[in-house]
């Protein structure tokens, strides 16, 4: 098989990683190919715009049963591998000719960890030091993976990641039977997180989740990223709604909302952003956070005592509780306050990036500023 046709089994074979933007994932956009050529990827940048990646598999061969999974050993699939030489020399080949910017390179398990790993690496290392690419490199720890492979990873990409998938051992182990939660992935999240606490990994260290696969619950999941936030200094966590596979053991098993997939993602952006810890988070009676209403208006209506806040005595944080209210629209009511002095109007705070229909129930400018709950209740708007 030629490098061409293995990029378009190993290149469509890497859709199932994510890197893209949260909006983009909720809509789609961000598992779309450009151009039609597999496996280059637009991946969305935090800031806005596009870095369009080489995300690929290193190999398609894998000794793992995960039972949601493409490449599971069980099913007969069309088996290849990239060598080192291969992938460097298509990496660098797409770069020159401006079709790409960086690399994402995800692997299955050919043999084992250690050794295919090193593989991978060998064709970063290539990349990085014969081609002298100093761009943007996200490369996948392997579950079971060496701690010299780990420590070789740290030196050669700017990010690394390993997929948790489930958010417990009992959970994790419904989708395999191959792999051991503690010693197979968590140890290898705290040696990343080891990493970059000495200074490597500029673009730090990520995961993911397959949402609904071992139905597990939103409440589940959250507390287990929250602990990962807190504990292993993981910078961030994706989700992604599980889509049965034909021919996999859980091709019968209902799909995941992809709302429900968004709604994870705004809770995790406020245990990130907004100083919400996971005992802050409302779940239905099931352990599911409501679909019908965003987190944070979610927690502003459980918490009526809280509000409303005055826009011009609350602080920063008090302020982020605020639905309509983000980051950056509290910084700039706090510097106003501070320059300007009083906020007296509603188009003041629309000028200043506020979403005023959504933060004017739970906000006072003046005594005329509040709308009554009952309405916004009966009317719910969500991001």
């Amino acid at each position: 098989m030629n490098t061409m046709a293995k990029l378009r089994v190993l290149g469509a074979g890497a859709k199932y990683d994510l890197c893209g933007h949260d909006t983009l994932l909720l809509s789609g956009v961000g598992r779309r190919w450009r151009g039609g050529l597999p496996g280059v990827y637009p991946a969305a940048l935090p800031g806005g715009g596009f870095k369009n990646l080489l995300k690929v598999l290193f190999t398609n061969v894998c000794l793992h049963d995960c039972r949601y999974c493409f490449s599971s050993s069980s099913l007969c699939r069309i088996k290849t591998s990239f060598t080192p030489e291969e992938l460097a020399d298509l990496f660098t080949k797409l770069y020159r000719e401006g079709i790409i910017e960086g690399l994402f390179l995800s692997s299955s398990v050919c043999g084992d960890s250690t050794s295919t790993m090193e593989r991978m690496l060998e064709a970063a290392e290539i990349i990085r030091r014969k081609h002298h690419f100093k761009g943007y490199i996200h490369l996948k720890v392997l579950p079971g993976a060496s701690h010299d492979a780990v420590k070789w990873a740290s030196e050669l990409a700017d990010r690394l990641s390993i997929n948790i998938e489930a958010p417990s051992r009992s959970r994790f182990q419904e989708l395999t039977s191959t792999k051991n939660y503690k010693s197979d992935i968590l140890q290898r999240m705290r040696w990343i997180s080891e990493q970059k606490s000495e200074g490597r990994l500029p673009s730090g260290h990520t995961t993911q989740f397959v949402v609904g696969a071992s139905d597990e619950t939103d409440r589940e999941i959250l507390r287990t990223v929250s602990s990962l936030y807190r504990n292993l200094n993981l910078d961030r966590a994706y989700y992604s709604a599980f889509e049965p596979l034909k021919g996999t053991p859980l091709e019968k098993h209902p799909p995941t909302l992809l709302l429900r997939q968004y709604r994870l993602y705004q809770a995790d952006w406020l245990l990130r952003f907004y100083g919400f810890k996971f005992g802050d988070l409302v779940f239905n009676d099931n352990g599911y956070l409501p679909l019908r209403r965003d987190p944070k208006t979610e927690y502003a209506l459980n918490n009526p005592d809280f509000y409303p806040v005055d826009v011009n005595e609350g602080t920063y944080q008090e302020l982020l509780r605020v639905p309509g209210i983000g980051p950056t629209s509290a910084s700039r009511i706090v510097r106003v306050r501070q320059t300007r002095g009083e906020i007296t109007s509603l188009r003041q705070l629309q000028k200043l990036g506020v979403v005023v229909k959504r933060a004017r129930p739970f906000i006072t400018v003046s005594s005329k500023t509040q709308a009554p709950l009952d309405r916004y209740r009966s009317h719910p708007r969500t991001l």
